[in-house]
């Protein structure tokens, strides 16, 4: 039995979608906007998988 990667290859590119946009967003946004520290967005963005982006995006921006 292998992978079914026909499956898992629409989420992983989810989640480097969602990733990289969430980083250049994070990257352009002014501290003022933000909350919290950039440092601390960059880590729960790429550890936090898919969830990491979404948080980012809910919660994380103020505008």
């Amino acid at each position: 039995m292998g992978i079914q990667w026909q499956l898992i290859a629409p989420v992983i590119l989810l989640q480097l979608i969602l990733v990289v946009i969430a980083l250049v967003s994070l990257a352009k946004a002014e501290a003022e906007t933000i909350r919290g520290s950039k440092l601390l967005w960059v880590i729960i963005i790429l550890f936090g998988n898919i969830l990491g982006s979404i948080v980012y995006f809910v919660a994380g921006r103020r505008d």
